[in-house]
């Protein structure tokens, strides 16, 4: 795996974006101390005190991928994320589509951009922040937290993402084994509101439902208290976290 290692960028993602095509298809790991620019999913912005967590991009290539399988690249680094943050202490779950939560917190978001050939993945950019040493956040993010505050003391970075790495190259592996269905398995145990009825809304309102499946494609499939099943595309449904509407 080849790795650049920047001190400051407008963020990972664009810069990753740019780089030459690897005509052997190796990993590329980006990291920044900070971003000027940090990009969570749609318009929203992720907060990151420069020198205090994780920002990194990888750049893969995963060409045996559909384009209707690429949700098992979102499966395969939650997974490789949540299993480090759980050595520390357990807790940590997978919130749909590939956050990473600790109790109602959140303390890891994550982008993926890919570029298509037809029905082909031809490169995937995932681009990762991990709240690692930041104790205080000024923005108005509605629930951040990072492993600092969970654990009560400052956590080697480069630890942390090291493990995250030998981790992401492991299910990476399966995935090119086309194990697409272990993946999911695992990807599913470690959920989070995977059991009993919870709070939502959608276009239509505030409802109660339970996960029942997450689709190949990434689809969120929720069964309401009446039994009526609901499938969701990214953006087309919210978690309520603690009554107040906010995901």
């Amino acid at each position: 795996m080849k790795r650049i290692s920047l001190d400051e960028t407008s963020s990972t993602n664009r810069y990753a974006k740019e780089l030459p095509e690897d005509e052997n298809h190796e990993l590329t790991l980006v990291t920044a101390e900070f971003q000027t620019a940090g990009r969570g999913a749609g318009t929203n912005k992720w907060e990151s005190e420069h020198s205090r967590n994780l920002l990194f991009s990888i750049v893969a290539y995963p060409r045996q991928l559909l384009a209707n399988q690429l949700f098992t690249l979102s499966e395969v680094t939650a997974l490789a994320i949540s299993d480090t943050l759980n050595s520390y202490v357990e807790g940590f779950q997978i919130k749909w589509p590939n956050d990473i939560y600790f109790g109602d917190k959140k303390a890891v978001g994550m982008l993926i951009e890919n570029d298509l050939h037809g029905k082909q993945v031809h490169r995937s950019v995932i681009g990762v922040g991990v709240n690692i040493n930041q104790t205080a956040f000024i923005s108005d993010a509605p629930n951040p937290v990072s492993l600092a505050q969970i654990l009560g003391r400052k956590v080697d970075r480069d630890q942390v993402l090291n493990s995250i790495m030998q981790r992401f190259i492991y299910y990476y592996g399966i995935m090119e084994e086309e194990c697409y269905s272990e993946l999911h398995q695992l990807y599913m145990q470690h959920l989070y509101r995977k059991d009993a009825l919870h709070p939502y809304s959608d276009e239509g309102g505030i409802f109660r439902a339970r996960i029942r499946d997450v689709e190949p494609t990434g689809h969120l499939v929720l069964e309401d208290g009446n039994g009526r099943l609901r499938r969701y595309d990214f953006k087309e449904v919210r978690f309520i976290l603690n009554g107040n509407g906010k995901q």
